[in-house]
């Protein structure tokens, strides 16, 4: 029996490693002799850089930048030697979980430190940056992040505009003189699981900007800038890739990670997928069992389950997902590979109290799996042979 255990992180709970490690347990305690290999898995939010690293020869390496309100950080992300491959977690430097609630503010974060985590990887000889873009805190249309490249914008009087998405809209200019020449040399891949445009109703700011802090006039306005923004880039780059699906993903670095950088738009579990041979480490399983925190219609627009689920049903491989909670819509992935979904709780719990136990309740549940799965198979071992009668 090879089972494959390719599960995202439990956000707030477990890293992906650990809730591998929690279901294997359970597996074990059934199955002790079973063949259980482990693909920590991401989607191109938090927890790629050490997804990948737990599967590749890489290292984690750490640089100092400035976070989201312009505070120090100190941000990790990964190094394949091998490849001269850099892995860049947005969030590490311009994340939402470095912001506290009450100090979030859509208008004036910005993404300089994860400019300042590229230029770090082309001092390291990166010939391929991968940027996951997940867990943004910003909303600056990834100026930030080209201004630390060495992008100018500057207003009407010629003077370099202050960091964040609201002062975009006094942008008059676009200099292009002193971007890093390294730049040209790189191979730029975008990981994420958004769509959205960076303008409109669907755009960075209508959809994301509120839980950056945004009120519902900021959102209005922040959008009219990030517009203003789009209409000089156009202007100066010779395209317009506001529409372009993705162009919205944390906060517009999108849009400037395709205009400026050349960067290819992938799906984040994709590209972690790749990394890791996950689809490799499928060929003769019998089983996969994935899992995130919450499972949900969600999980349809690319998260860790849909990708999994996506490349074993391409190898006939059965999948089972094991989620903190099932939402609304989960039955959709039943039509895209994956044959059955457990929640962790037993009974009533609080979320607290879930995470706290995520652990146990993870070996549980995958015991309980194993269990019925060793019924299955045992019942198709002793199913009696039909043997057709003849007719005179």
């Amino acid at each position: 029996m090879k089972i494959v255990i390719a599960p995202d992180s439990f956000k707030d709970s477990l890293s992906a490693i650990g809730v591998a490690d929690a279901i294997a347990r359970g597996l074990a305690d059934v199955w002790p002799d079973a063949q259980l290999v482990k693909c920590p898995m991401a989607d191109g939010g938090e927890g790629t850089v050490e997804a990948i690293l737990a599967a590749c020869a890489g290292e984690l390496r750490s640089t100092r930048v400035q976070g989201p309100l312009g505070e120090p950080v100190e941000a990790h992300w990964g190094w394949l030697p091998e490849s001269h491959t850099a892995i860049i977690e947005m969030a590490e430097a311009s994340g939402l979980q470095l912001v506290p609630l009450e100090q979030r503010d859509a208008c004036i974060s910005s993404t300089f430190g994860t400019g300042e985590l590229i230029r770090a990887a082309l001092d390291a000889g990166a010939r391929r940056i991968i940027l996951a873009i997940g867990g943004s805190a910003t909303n600056d249309g990834g100026t930030g992040a080209i201004q630390a490249l060495g992008v100018r914008l500057l207003d009407a009087r010629g003077q370099t505009l202050p960091r964040g998405g609201l002062v975009l809209k006094d942008l008059a200019r676009i200099e292009l003189d002193g971007m890093d020449p390294r730049l040209a040399e790189v191979r730029f891949e975008i990981a994420a699981d958004v769509n959205n445009p960076l303008c409109g109703p669907q755009g960075a700011s209508a959809i994301f900007g509120p839980q950056k802090g945004a009120s519902p006039q900021q959102v209005l306005l922040l959008d009219q800038a990030l517009g203003h923004f789009a209409d000089h880039c156009a202007q100066v780059l010779g395209k317009d890739l506001r529409d372009e699906p993705g162009s919205g993903a944390a906060g517009g670095l999108g849009f400037a990670a395709k205009a400026f950088l050349q960067a290819q738009f992938r799906p984040g579990v994709e590209v972690v997928a790749e990394l890791v041979g996950l689809a490799q480490a499928m060929r003769g399983a019998d089983l996969v069992i994935t899992g995130e925190g919450r499972f949900d219609a969600q999980t349809l627009r690319g998260k860790t389950p849909f990708g999994v689920a996506r490349i074993a049903r391409q190898q006939g491989v059965p999948v089972i997902v094991i989620a903190g909670t099932l939402g609304e819509g989960y039955e959709q992935m039943y039509a895209q590979g994956v044959d059955a979904a457990f929640a962790l709780p037993s009974g009533p719990m609080s979320l607290a109290q879930a995470c706290t136990e995520a652990p146990r309740l993870l070996r549980e549940r995958a015991g309980d799996i194993a269990r019925v799965w060793r019924v299955v198979l045992k019942a198709e071992s002793v199913r009696p042979v039909q043997t057709p009668t003849c007719q005179v």
